[in-house]
């Protein structure tokens, strides 16, 4: 029995309900299209979506915004050439591209934040998730170690961090994508007695500096930013895993991409 774009979108809806403002909306392709394959993605760049045309892909869930702003506001980019070139790739495809933001987080768990916990096989380590943030208990290591750790399970060529890099660590605030910032990060550390934030990115005038300030007056701080990707990106792998366990006739993938800032 052909199954239809929509039924897809509303089976990721409905644990949460449907939203009255949301970015979550089905930015291209008709809702009524039989489905042929599913593909997960982080955000949907241009080689993302041409790798999904090519595995015979027709709908494509994005977490992040096609075109490089969260409210989708494309006025500025109408006469872009790059604007013009990924767009005319969308519309002669044919492809559909559902954006799954707002929903995935607010999953209970998160989903973005389960992927990310299971990418680091520390599912049994969480001591409490919160609608933003978990919190975990890990065995001992220094943050030079534990950057490591986080390099090697999640595939990425490099972190950075904030503190003292010989500081023994076990207490774990996790956040992932844009949650970085001192509005959630410090009372982490202050209530919550953590030893180090794990986070996607944040302003770096904010968490960072506290940590600077918390060390020099001899106070065991540390703050390693992953990324905003490369902390995401577990969790749309996990929903593909999701979406293959409910619809296990429908060829469904997960679609990674390079980080895209390079060390030098």
């Amino acid at each position: 029995m052909a199954i239809r774009i929509q039924e897809i979108l509303d089976h990721l809806i409905e644990p949460v309900g449907r939203l009255s403002v949301t970015v979550d909306t089905l930015k291209s392709g008709d809702p009524s299209t039989e489905v042929k394959g599913i593909a997960t993605t982080f955000m949907a760049t241009h080689h993302v979506i041409q790798t999904a045309i090519d595995r015979g892909v027709n709908l494509l869930i994005t977490h992040e915004g096609t075109f490089y702003h969260h409210h989708d506001q494309i006025e500025p980019l109408l006469s872009d050439s790059v604007y013009l070139a990924k767009q005319k790739l969308i519309e002669e495809s044919g492809i559909a591209i559902f954006r799954f933001h707002d929903y995935w987080h607010r999953y209970r768990p998160d989903g973005i934040m389960t992927g990310l916990i299971q990418a680091l096989d520390w599912t049994s380590y969480v001591t409490e998730n919160r609608p933003a943030a978990s919190l975990l208990r890990i065995p001992p290591m220094t943050v030079e170690e534990l950057a490591g750790y986080l390099k090697s399970k999640l595939g990425i060529s490099f972190v950075r961090a904030a503190g003292d890099l010989s500081m023994t660590c076990t207490r774990v605030g996790l956040l992932a994508g844009y949650r970085g910032g001192g509005g959630m990060a410090i009372p982490l550390f202050q209530k919550d007695g953590v030893d180090v934030i794990i986070a996607g990115e944040g302003p770096e005038w904010e968490t960072p500096e506290y940590v600077r300030d918390a060390v020099h007056q001899g106070r065991k701080r540390a703050f390693i930013a992953l990324g905003h990707a490369e902390s995401e990106e577990p969790g749309m792998k996990y929903l593909a895993e999701m979406l293959k366990a409910k619809f296990p006739d429908l060829p469904v993938h997960f679609i990674a991409e390079k980080q895209v800032f390079q060390s030098i």
